[in-house]
């Protein structure tokens, strides 16, 4: 049991896939913070141009 439990803490063959992991879900918390910043900024934007377009006679 005790030589089981050496091998367990030495194996660090998921090291890797958890990082990727990890960094995959920061890469995500980006995107998302980013998109709606821009959304936000858009939405500005085409309310003023629609507030300034002049309704066709």
């Amino acid at each position: 049991m005790l030589n089981l439990a050496k091998r367990l803490l030495r194996d660090e063959s998921g090291q890797g896939m958890a990082e990727y992991g990890l960094i995959l879900a920061l890469v995500a918390v980006a995107l998302i913070g980013g998109l709606t910043a821009l959304k936000n900024g858009l939405a500005g934007t085409f309310s003023t141009v629609t507030t300034a377009v002049t309704p066709a006679p």
